[in-house]
């Protein structure tokens, strides 16, 4: 059985993470990517508080394409270390599962 996921991923610049969504979805490795512009973190770098403005992008994609999308990411993303988390989708509308299993087909 597939498993659908949707990957978390923070991103420095709101330019970066449209240029790595699109790619992701053009290479039809992602259905959908969604942008969030404006998120306000706070964290731990190097042993210091920091607070940032990032961006978050959520893609829905199978498990199968995490180890592509992950490593696309590492290569093309200007954080050292970025958030990448994988998060399971348990239940969605079979419809929409339908539409996702189509865009990640290749053409």
């Amino acid at each position: 059985m597939i498993q659908y996921i949707q990957i978390q991923w923070t991103s420095e610049s709101l330019q970066e993470a449209r240029e790595i969504a699109k790619a992701l979805v053009e290479k039809r490795w992602v259905a959908c990517a969604n942008v969030l512009p404006h998120v306000e973190s706070f964290y731990l770098w190097e042993g210091k508080l920091e607070e940032g403005k990032e961006v978050k992008v959520f893609l829905k994609t199978s498990e199968a394409n995490f180890g592509k999308v992950r490593d696309y990411i590492l290569a093309h993303a200007s954080y050292d270390v970025p958030e990448i988390a994988q998060l399971p989708i348990t239940a969605a509308n079979p419809e929409y599962v339908s539409w996702l299993l189509g865009c990640l087909k290749p053409r």
